[in-house]
Parts: C-alpha cells; structure tokens; sequence
C-alpha cells in the first residue's frame, strides 16, 4: 500500500477498514429506513474508516474579502458560486479537504458545496429537497470509492457523485446542481478582488496540507475495485463530466477548449492538482475549466476521475477525439 494511504488508513482515519450491511450499521444510525433504497448490492458501500460526523461538516461558514484574506497560496484550488446579484464566494479546497460539506445560505438559497477527495469531485447542490431544507454531514461510509452523504433531518444517505438519495426515506430523490466551478485562488481575486472567502474553520487541522499525497498520479483508485474506464483512458486522469457526457481534460487542455454537445469547454492555466504534492499549493498543473451553454451562461459541471464517471454512468457517452 503506498504511503499516503498508509498515513490515510491508519493516522487520519484510525479505524479499521470493513465492509458494513444494515445489521451492522443499525446502532449508529437507528433513524435511518434500511428498508428504503435504491443499491442492488449492499456489499458496494464500506467504511472509509471514520464514524459517523469523524469528518465534521461545517454548518457555519464565516467569511472575509478576498483582498483581506492571508494564508491562501496564488494556485490552490476554490470552488467558486457565483449567482446572479450576490457576491461572489470562494470555497478553498484546503478546507474542504478536511471537511467534505459546507451547509451554507447565499442570498435565501441553502447551499451544500461539497468535495470528495478520492474522486476530485467538487459539486453545490440546493439544499431544499420537497418543501423542507436539509443539512448535511459525512456518514463515513463510502461507495465506488466516492463520499456518502447523510441529511440530518431524516438520516438518509446520498452519492455525492450523482446528488441523489440511495438509503432512506430520500432514496430516489435528487438535489438539484447548481453551477460552480473550481479555478485558482489567484484567478477568483483578480475576478472579485472585494468578493467572499470562505475564513479558515476552527479546527485543528494542517489546512493547506494535502494527505492524499500523490494519489492523482497512482494508478488504481483507493478502495475501488470497479472497471477500469474504456478507450485507455487511465483511472486517474480528470475529465470534464456535463450531464452523462465526460471529456477527458487532457482533449480539453490540448486543444484549447472545445465546443460542441452544445456546451462551451474553456481552459486556462494557474491551478495547482490539490491531490498531487504534499502541499496543495505546490502540486502540478492542472488547469481551470468553464463551461458554459450557447447564451454564455454557466453550466453545472463536474471535474472528477475517470473511474468515477464510468462507476456512476456506466453507460455514459465518452467525448473522446
């Protein structure tokens, strides 16, 4: 096992690695309707180690401008919401590394921006779900290698990948996406040098550090043992999913964009891998990407691993040349 999972498994997590079933999940989450789901196969979900909130979410986000705020490296990747009329809001990733959600409100709109690290996949979802506004938090389990998601209200589980309930009362449910993007924290403020950050959570955490050392370039994803993508695209290369369509970033990066299944596909460089060096800041290139639709406005999109897509659309239309 390389080191960084080694250091993963047994500092960061420290608890031992297992598949679970409902019998064995009944005494944590006694709130939670087993008999409701949408999984076919139980055995797919697994411990990632932590329990229940071992991977505290963060309810209440404050916030500073971003020609205030220190500490923050010129290449280290945000996710960036920006909604019609309201002030901008960046989301460090070296925050979300550690954290996973943040339950925020823009504006009356209750947010859940979230980030899986294992999969490189940074999604905001409304967080009103049938009248009701849910919050968020880590159940600790994980599917296809991807963060599993619990709403406090009625204790059911969501694929953070795919934004729908798949234990519980919500099984079947899906949150609605809304647009954000990842890019540089250099490339936000230049942008919105009097927009919002999020301020460095309480905790004590090695914010800034990435414990995931190295895995963007391994070669097998940590703990998946799915199909590998198609057309030899390696596991580990980041593509630009829209809707059930991926294009793999490396087409996007080469060709300077592309255009075409009606969306825009822009790249730039200045943003460093958060999943590559030990320091995120310092990691390889990885480039920012936009997409927007034929009007110029801004898509919902995701930037995941390949294995990623192809665990959660596995029939879904690869954008390859």
């Amino acid at each position: 096992m390389p080191r960084l999972f080694t250091v993963l498994a047994v500092l960061l997590l420290g608890a031992p690695l297992a598949l679970a079933n409902p019998s064995q999940w009944r005494a944590e989450w006694p709130q939670t309707d087993f008999s409701q789901t949408s999984i076919d196969d139980w055995s797919e979900i697994i411990s990632g180690g932590p329990p229940k909130d071992g991977i505290p979410a963060i309810d209440d986000p404050q916030f500073l401008r971003a020609n205030e705020a220190r500490g923050l490296k010129a290449r280290e990747p945000v996710i960036t919401v920006e909604i019609d009329g309201v002030e901008p809001r960046a989301y460090p990733i070296r925050y979300l590394m550690w954290h996973e959600i943040v339950n925020d409100t823009v504006s009356g709109v209750p947010l859940a921006v979230t980030y899986c690290p294992l999969c490189n996949s940074g999604m905001v979802f409304d967080r009103r779900v049938n009248g009701r506004v849910l919050s968020f938090g880590v159940s600790g389990k994980l599917r296809k290698s991807n963060l599993v998601m619990y709403d406090r209200q009625t204790q059911s589980w969501w694929q953070q990948a795919i934004g729908e309930g798949i234990v519980g009362e919500m099984s079947g449910v899906e949150l609605l996406q809304l647009p954000s993007w990842m890019e540089s924290w250099d490339q936000y403020r230049a942008r919105n040098p009097q927009g919002l950050v999020m301020a460095e959570p309480a905790y004590n955490r090695s914010y800034g550090r990435n414990p995931y050392r190295g895995y963007d370039r391994s070669t097998r994803p940590f703990l998946y043992n799915g199909e590998n993508p198609p057309h030899g695209i390696p596991p580990l290369e980041r593509v630009v999913r829209v809707g059930d369509r991926a294009w793999p970033l490396t087409r996007v990066r080469d060709e300077g964009g592309v255009r075409e299944a009606g969306v825009s596909i822009s790249w730039e460089a200045g943003q460093a891998s958060a999943l590559d060096r030990g320091v995120i800041s310092e990691g390889r290139e990885v480039g920012t990407v936009r997409v927007r639709d034929g009007q110029g406005r801004d898509v919902p999109h995701d930037v995941m691993f390949a294995f990623a897509f192809h665990a959660f659309w596995p029939d879904g239309k690869w954008m390859v040349r």
